[in-house]
């Protein structure tokens, strides 16, 4: 038996909130942290690796998935399912690694409520203003105003559930809103739920009082 149960980490944030960037930094910060593999029905895109990027899935064996239970959470975007498969994720938290996520709040609540929601552990990231969320938006230079327009909407829709989560970090500076989050990890790890070998620690303890009674 591991002496600590992997987190499901949840890392959820509006774009330009730095959700990315801060996904990054905790892989190097702790290399044992995987990256939930998600599985898709879309078609692979030029370089993309069948397991490593994605899994993926014909529809049909998408929906049986999801049919079975096979999914921690799941969606359907732009004509495409897009899921977290239940078996790697459970496999990893069990030999005590980590899990990250980068998912939205729908796919947030998915996890929280399902039969791994006890080693989940979810943390939303806020901008320090809207300003500054449009200013790092536009800053990328890659999109055009009608699509940062839609995607500040979005990202409003997004800060709307903040309240959904354990933890919530206002990201205004990207050093210190990192510590932070080294932190809320290095502290969830000694829950009780993720040390199994708890249980068995006090019973021996009981016995030995009880010896000692005699």
């Amino acid at each position: 038996m591991q002496d600590r149960r992997g987190l499901l980490i949840i890392l959820s944030s509006p774009s330009g909130a730095g959700k990315s960037t801060l996904a990054k930094r905790m892989r190097e910060w702790d290399p044992s942290i995987v990256f939930s593999v998600s599985a898709t029905t879309r078609a692979p895109r030029p370089g993309e690796v069948d397991g490593q990027d994605y899994m993926f899935l014909s529809e049909t064996q998408f929906k049986h998935s999801v049919a079975e239970s096979e999914m921690l959470e799941h969606a359907h975007v732009f004509g495409n399912f897009y899921g977290s498969p239940k078996g790697p994720v459970r496999d990893a938290i069990n030999s005590g690694k980590d899990v990250l996520f980068d998912i939205d709040w729908q796919g947030a609540q998915q996890i929280r409520n399902s039969d791994l929601g006890a080693h989940t552990l979810s943390i939303f990231l806020l901008p320090p203003s809207i300003t500054e969320l449009r200013r790092r938006l536009e800053s990328r230079g890659q999109d055009t105003a009608e699509t940062i327009s839609k995607r500040m909407q979005k990202s409003w829709d997004e800060i709307s559930h903040w309240d959904g989560y354990d933890f919530v970090l206002v990201n205004e500076n990207l050093d210190e809103t990192e510590e932070r989050l080294k932190s809320i990890v290095n502290a969830a790890r000694l829950r009780r739920s993720q040390q199994p070998k708890l249980t068995e620690h006090v019973r021996k303890l009981q016995d030995e009082f009880e010896r000692g009674q005699e």
